[in-house]
């Protein structure tokens, strides 16, 4: 896999595809692996694809700093300058972002922040607000150690991170910390910000988030949509990855048809558009 050095740290990335780029960012426990079976089909439908694995995550360095880093204020902050960066070096922007879960925060920040890189903005399954510490959400969610998850999850995390960084990773993710923090969340006073398109994807029986979250996400952007995937848990990508690449590929042509006027075929009932300017 090839490296970039970012801020002294090497970052691993992939880049496949020609056309129009899309960004992918990963959720909280993984890395750029975990697009291994959607990107395919982002490229066939004729897609640049850039993916990386953020700061600490899969492959990239994580620096001396990075246990401060993960608990402490700045993350969300050095999540977006570290895309921005990226988007410098390779020449990115414009481009498209989509995201799941924790990659869907550092989505909505860089969107704000930078509204003339970004083309759309898809959020899957990215809580909204917290009713409770993220420390006691976290407690609450994810009660089994690394070593008490099944094989094939914990193999996984190995695939994802490496031999000797997947222990001490997920033992950080499922306590406290990243984009996340450890007290409460709340994302709806930065959505407003987010002034492209955006896609919220949400599944109906995730484990982790309510599917109200997902209703909350888009009625607080102005050009907010709404997707939810029926009988689906927490990671549509990978448990619907049929619907979810077809919702997100219609999502990413439409947006294309109405700003550059490219002639598509675009036929979905499961989108709605929410009105312009709620907050």
């Amino acid at each position: 896999m090839p490296f970039v050095e970012i801020r002294g740290r090497k970052i691993c990335y992939e880049i496949h595809g020609n056309g129009p780029t899309v960004v992918l960012l990963h959720h909280g426990f993984a890395g750029l692996n975990m697009w291994k079976y959607v990107y395919p089909s982002l490229v066939e439908a004729g897609y640049r694809v850039f993916m990386y694995d953020r700061r600490g995550y899969g492959r990239s360095e994580p620096g001396a700093d990075f246990d401060d880093f993960y608990v402490g204020d700045s993350f969300c902050r050095e999540s977006a300058e570290e895309l921005a960066e990226l988007n410098e070096h390779f020449q990115l922007a414009p481009f498209h972002i989509v995201g799941q879960c924790e990659g869907g925060v550092v989505g909505v920040d860089y969107a704000g922040k930078a509204p003339h890189h970004v083309i759309s903005l898809t959020a899957s399954s990215t809580m909204c607000f917290s009713t409770m510490t993220m420390t006691e959400f976290n407690a609450l969610k994810f009660p089994k150690q690394f070593s008490e998850l099944d094989p094939d999850l914990r193999a996984k995390f190995i695939d994802w991170h490496g031999e000797d960084h997947a222990k001490p990773l997920y033992d950080m993710a499922r306590t406290h910390g990243g984009a996340y923090g450890v007290g409460f969340f709340d994302l709806r006073p930065r959505l407003p910000l987010v002034q492209c398109p955006t896609l919220v994807l949400y599944p109906d029986r995730s484990a982790l988030f309510d599917v109200e979250q997902g209703v909350a996400f888009y009625r607080h952007l102005a050009k907010g949509e709404l997707a939810v995937i029926p009988r689906c848990g927490h990671n549509t990508y990978d448990q619907k990855p049929k619907e979810y690449k077809r919702i997100v590929l219609d999502f990413l042509k439409r947006v294309e048809s109405q700003q550059y006027g490219t002639a598509i075929d675009f036929n979905m009932t499961c989108l709605a558009p929410s009105p312009a300017g709620i907050k």
